[in-house]
């Protein structure tokens, strides 16, 4: 991790930087001001215009428009590259197959949450929700997809899994190897080249760059606090440690996200508004990864799109974090604790070690256990209503219902 680290320190530095220049630059209608930095060779920076947009069918077809961006995206990069970065042939089709691969085959749910929550919230302020709208609430579902991308991609080779999203991972594809850890960082870099092509233009521009750097830098902190398991002891594996783990690395990126993305397109500036949303969806991102760390164990491969590594991968998970502590009825017994010592993160997908420690689980009644904690954990969210006005709860019943019991 500490070489991805290093390299995603570099280009978070170097987005710090611009969104400080632009702050100091922008005009009064906050529009993107002089470049001369950027603007080398001529033609920079390219920026889009509603023409640019394809018809985003909402009504009729609002998956297959989202993806209709994504492809959008790509052929932009596809054009930009040679052309403004003197890429060769063979370099450019790289990254657009690499971006074909990494970005699409997801559910995603995060980026249509964008679009979801940005339409509300601009037909409950009253302003219009016309094409371009759409279009740019969208682009923004997709930075954070493309976000996901280059995680996954780094989290992947961390954690030496085997398959993502049904197929083979993408440092596993024969030629990749390594080079995936520049592939992870040079998708990060090309969301800020998308918030700019498209947002250079708004008064919001600054505001999202700042709000992507934030996150990007608390997932990259999560992370951390993942990878970092591996240097410590299972007696070191708490459900606090589990909580700021799962906080960090998962729900800013996956709930908070999308929400505050919608929010401040649509213009929403008060800090209250945020941080009322913000607690609710940051409870809904920590069930999220409860729910994730059950099906790792629980969920079939063809459920999951990939094969559950949590046990082989020694994770500080919500299962382990409550058999190891005693926090089950009944409680771990020694034997049973001294199984987990001698084989968490110590066995292979699969082996006979690994069903031990599932059969385990079983005999703490850890699945009942989480049964309890997902509804207790709804009860929570639910309660929370009363405290948010500017953003309509809709929002929020939207996400929690694609979250709430899932399977997959």
């Amino acid at each position: 991790m500490s070489q991805t680290l290093a390299v995603g320190a570099v280009s978070l530095g170097a987005g710090l930087c611009l969104g400080l220049y632009l702050a100091r630059r922008r005009s009064k209608e906050g529009a993107l001001g002089a470049t001369p930095a950027t603007a080398w060779p001529a033609g920079k920076p390219v920026l889009a215009t509603p023409a640019d947009y394809p018809r985003y069918d909402y009504a009729g077809d609002p998956k297959g428009s989202f993806e209709a961006i994504c492809d959008m995206l790509i052929a932009e990069v596809k054009a930009e590259l040679p052309a403004l970065y003197e890429l060769p042939e063979r370099e450019n089709g790289w990254i657009e197959r690499m971006l074909q691969y990494n970005t699409k085959g997801g559910k995603m749910t995060r980026g249509l949450m964008v679009v979801e929550a940005g339409k509300v919230l601009f037909e409950r302020r009253g302003q219009p929700v016309d094409n371009t709208t759409l279009c740019k609430l969208a682009v923004l579902g997709w930075c954070i997809e493309w976000l996901q991308a280059w995680l996954l991609v780094a989290d992947d080779m961390m954690d030496d899994s085997v398959t993502r999203r049904g197929q083979p991972c993408w440092y596993r594809r024969d030629g990749v190897g390594s080079i995936a850890i520049n592939d992870a960082v040079t998708i990060e870099a090309l969301v800020y080249k998308v918030l700019k092509r498209h947002f250079a233009a708004e008064r919001c521009y600054v505001r999202l760059v700042d709000l992507m750097l934030e996150t990007t830098l608390q997932t990259e902190l999560g992370q951390l606090l993942d990878t970092m398991c591996d240097n410590l002891t299972l007696a070191d594996f708490s459900l606090d440690r589990w909580r700021a783990i799962v906080t960090y690395k998962t729900a800013f990126y996956s709930f908070y996200l999308s929400v505050a993305f919608a929010m401040t397109y649509a213009g929403i500036e008060e800090q209250g508004a945020y941080d009322a949303a913000r607690t609710i969806l940051i409870k809904m991102g920590v069930y999220f990864q409860a729910q994730d760390d059950y099906l790792d164990c629980y969920g079939t491969p063809e459920q999951i799109g990939k094969i559950g590594t949590d046990i082989e991968s020694k994770k500080c998970g919500w299962l382990f974090c409550n058999a190891y502590n005693g926090l089950t009825t009944p409680p771990i017994s020694p034997q049973q604790k001294a199984l987990l010592d001698a084989q968490y993160g110590k066995c292979k997908v699969g082996s006979a070690a690994e069903k031990s420690i599932k059969a385990l689980y079983e005999e703490l009644n850890l699945e009942k256990q989480y049964r309890a904690y997902e509804q207790a954990c709804y009860d929570e969210i639910m309660a929370l209503r009363p405290t948010v006005t500017e953003v309509p709860w809709e929002v929020f019943e939207v996400f929690l219902k694609k979250i709430f019991k899932r399977s997959k």
